[in-house]
């Protein structure tokens, strides 16, 4: 299971019980999936258990999913990506007869917060977006082979993959049946991937998210829903072939030892979540969350062999995994968090050491990875609703990779100098070239280019200080902070600017920041994303899904919904 009690403190003082949703979870804890290796092809089968569900209150019937199972997809994702460099093309395929995936769970949908739903139909694309990423990046390329119905989420994740190979039965069908069956839409990209990746022509595209249906045989090949469409007779011996074809175009390396991505060490108190380069420290009364992130404090591996027999261990790798744990406690065990301040620690000149190895080292398969996976981790904060803030302080560690933290965030403060008493050197941003293309956005940009959209003199100014350190005046000067305040202004203008963003409307709030995070050109991700936030905001609270007469609530009941028809 992946929720775990928690003893957590009350605003009162009390203590209660709380359930929290853990991410960490590991093959042998597997309830759902199961990664099966063969060569250089692994197969991910979905078989879910009907009673593996996160609460009691739904059964996971025909292989439909909530939260945990899919949390169960990520890791193993991430461990093929990790563990198994050997391994160049990549199976999803169902364990059931006669059903490949019946989508999201509706009971649990219908049972689900607001909140719950919003942050389960993000954490899904996420994943969906990891396995592209994975295909895209990594050599490892992903095939679905549907045999059996292929429902809504369950045909999302088909859309996620490379080759889509359909059973030819006449039983076995593709649908994204949510409109006429639930009132809702495809929440995880479906839309988007079905006329932006698939390249289906928009009259069949509305054809076929209007019936429950769906479509099957030659018809979903000709309207590109699949790509192949074989009979059941031949059906074993074309997947294996096909997966055999698509592994023999990868460039992952046949013979390189993969490292374990072994447990986290983590401590979760009442206020607080502590790993080794990352702390969290809550204060729910202001609804604030501090996340402090610390440089390496060990030397550069002599080399990329020296990086490997680190392991998990190596700085880039533990952080990053350390960093994205922390967002996704933060995103779906607090809620009521609504501003996340960044701050952190160390020499500088260590995370640029660290970020120079990396880039230079980019040619080993290891390294790729995590460069990558540091990619995805600062995806995941661009997306997480919450306001953040970076506070540049002495002691302070923006440089490189870290320095991704304050623009990643929606404004940052820099102290001028030095605090009364303080004796560290004054506050400093540092450059590198990790800041200039290892770590785009979903828009396709780095975050300084989106920062700077439009501005190529700003860009180019601030790219020829690259390894210099910048106290607060030449960074304010540069456009790298949002304010730069003397030490006697500091404590009061912060106390202004979080008091300020806490009186907000978290839903005005997040809509702003959503809007604001992403300038610049409109990619198949912001699309998704943007639809996520706009589209699914709006419908999941409509009374048409989710009223005591919505589809939502009255599916399977055998009564038909009652809709408003009044057009908003």
């Amino acid at each position: 299971m992946h929720i775990r009690e928690a003893a957590l403190r009350t605003p009162s003082g009390s203590m209660a019980e709380r359930k929290t949703i853990d991410f960490q979870t590991e093959p042998s804890r597997y309830r759902h999936w199961r990664i099966e290796i063969d060569g250089n092809v692994a197969s991910l089968v979905m078989d879910v258990d009907p009673s593996g569900g996160l609460a009691p209150d739904y059964e996971l019937k025909l292989n439909s999913y909530d939260l945990g199972v899919d949390i169960e997809l990520n890791d193993a994702v991430q461990r093929l990506r990790f563990e198994h460099p050997e391994v160049r093309a990549v199976v999803i395929k169902s364990g059931k007869d006669n059903v490949f995936c019946a989508g999201a769970n509706i009971r649990m949908l219908g049972k689900s917060t607001h909140q719950q739903k919003v942050n389960f139909c993000k954490f899904t694309n996420e994943t969906r977006l990891a396995i592209e990423d994975a295909s895209a990046n990594s050599g490892q390329a992903y095939l679905a082979a549907v045999n059996g119905s292929c429902a809504g989420g369950g045909y999302e994740l088909a859309l996620a993959t490379d080759h889509i190979m359909l059973i030819d039965d006449r039983r076995s069908t593709v649908s994204l049946p949510e409109t006429p069956l639930l009132a809702v839409l495809p929440g995880t990209g479906g839309l988007t991937r079905v006329t932006d990746k698939r390249k289906v022509r928009r009259d069949r595209a509305d054809f076929f998210c209007s019936t429950e249906e769906g479509i099957r045989g030659a018809k979903a090949v000709e309207w590109k829903l699949v790509d192949e469409a074989v009979p059941p007779s031949k059906w074993q011996d074309a997947v294996k072939a096909r997966a055999s074809e698509i592994a023999s175009r990868s460039d992952r390396p046949k013979d390189a030892r993969g490292i374990a991505l072994t447990p986290l060490k983590r401590t979760i108190e009442d206020s607080s979540v502590s790993y080794s380069h990352v702390d969290v420290e809550i204060d729910r009364d202001k609804s604030i969350a501090a996340i402090m992130v610390r440089a390496p404090t060990a030397a550069v591996p002599g080399s990329a062999q020296a990086a490997h027999e680190l392991g998990a261990s190596f700085w880039p790798l533990a952080m990053a995994r350390e960093l994205e744990d922390a967002i996704l406690h933060l995103r779906t065990n607090e809620p009521a968090i609504n501003l996340v301040v960044f701050k952190t620690e160390g020499d500088p000149r260590s995370v640029l050491a660290h970020d120079e190895f990396l880039l230079g080292a980019n040619s080993d398969w290891l390294m790729r990875e995590i460069r990558h996976y540091l990619k995805r981790v600062f995806k995941r904060l661009d997306v997480t609703p919450k306001s953040m803030m970076a506070l540049i302080e002495p002691g302070s560690c923006f440089a490189g990779t870290l320095a991704e933290l304050a623009f990643a965030a929606d404004r940052s403060a820099m102290l001028i100098g030095t605090r009364e008493g303080d004796n560290r050197t004054p506050a400093t941003i540092t450059l590198g070239q990790a800041n200039f293309g290892p770590y785009p956005m979903g828009n396709g940009l780095t975050r300084l280019e989106t920062r700077f959209l439009g501005d190529a003199d700003a860009l180019r100014t601030a790219k020829d200080r690259v390894g210099t350190p910048l106290e607060a005046d030449d960074a304010l000067d540069l456009g790298l902070v949002t304010f730069a305040y003397e030490d006697f202004d500091w404590d009061d203008e912060l106390r202004v600017m979080t008091e300020e963003r806490a009186s907000f409307s978290p839903d005005a709030l997040t809509g702003m920041e959503a809007n604001l995070r992403f300038a610049g050109p409109e990619t198949m991700e912001t699309k998704i994303f943007g639809r996520l936030t706009a589209w699914q905001n709006w419908i999941f609270q409509r009374p048409n899904a989710i009223g005591e007469q919505g589809a939502l609530k009255l599916y399977g009941t055998g009564v038909k919904p009652t809709f408003n028809k009044e057009r908003v």
